[in-house]
């Protein structure tokens, strides 16, 4: 059982890495490789401890202890579980999302992108998205509709990043994923996918792309789809190292979808 510590105010030191640290801060946290990450909610701190991420430190408010005390339950002695006044949590931004329980957690050792492929069939190959609720939402439908691992751009948000985390109602940590190395990306990383026997398909709007029920993309194959980055989407180097482009057939003008809502009918097309 965790050690349940009853604090008076938000402004205690103790609770920095939920109330002031900044994400880049709670990355490079404890050491560069491995840091901390922050899981809003029951429902996510339960998926966060059931994947077998380390807990650090609970925050809870008051009135939520009791019903807490089952997670809680799961830090062990040295795991603080600290209490905080209702009024005192409110202060906390989002508070109404946390739903009165926070965790801090130790972030995951990072996997290669071999590492996160070998044995999938399906993978999502996401570029550049800057927006970290595209990037949760991406993940979520990816764990919902037949996503075996998910592979980043270096220049992708963080899926660990504390909004990511709760959008994705924690599938953040039940994906695999791996963020490709600066030097490889993209055609490297592309031609391992290849290697592996994944055929790449972009999600793109160019001339030569075919809808995405089209019979030439036959049931059973491993494919990796790849998504751009919101407004420019796949870069000319990503383009040319796919095989062929896909695209959602639109009605009413409409030219796409926000990469949230194409990645989950794309998935559902290709992935089953």
């Amino acid at each position: 059982m965790s050690t349940i510590l009853r604090l008076n105010a938000l402004s205690d030191e103790r609770l920095d890495v939920f109330a002031r640290l900044t994400e880049h801060q709670l990355k490079n946290a404890r050491d560069a490789e491995r840091g901390i990450f922050i899981a809003e909610s029951r429902l996510v701190v339960e998926v966060a401890l059931s994947s077998g991420a380390e807990p650090l430190a609970f925050l809870v408010d008051e009135r939520d202890l009791e019903s807490s005390l089952d997670l809680i339950s799961l830090g062990g002695e040295e795991v603080p579980a600290f209490v905080l006044p209702h009024e005192e949590m409110e202060h906390l931004t989002g508070f109404r999302l946390t739903r009165g329980l926070l965790c801090a957690l130790r972030r995951p050792p990072e996997k290669s992108v071999e590492e996160v492929v070998e044995g999938a069939r399906h993978v999502a190959v996401v570029e550049d998205l800057v927006d970290v609720s595209n990037v949760g939402a991406l993940f979520r439908s990816a764990a919902a509709l037949g996503a075996d691992a998910v592979v980043l751009s270096p220049r992708c948000a963080d899926p660990l990043c504390r909004r990511s985390v709760r959008v994705s109602m924690g599938t953040v940590l039940r994906v695999a994923w791996a963020r490709a190395e600066a030097g490889e990306w993209p055609a490297r990383t592309f031609e391992l996918l290849r290697e592996k026997g994944f055929s790449v398909l972009a999600m793109a709007l160019v001339p030569d792309a075919i809808p995405i029920d089209d019979a030439s993309l036959r049931a059973g194959e491993r494919r990796a789809l790849v998504f751009g980055s919101e407004g420019p989407g796949l870069t000319p180097a990503a383009l040319a190292a796919c095989d062929r482009s896909v695209i959602i057939p639109m009605a009413n003008g409409v030219d796409s979808l926000n990469v949230a809502a194409s990645s989950a009918v794309a998935f559902w097309q290709l992935f089953r």
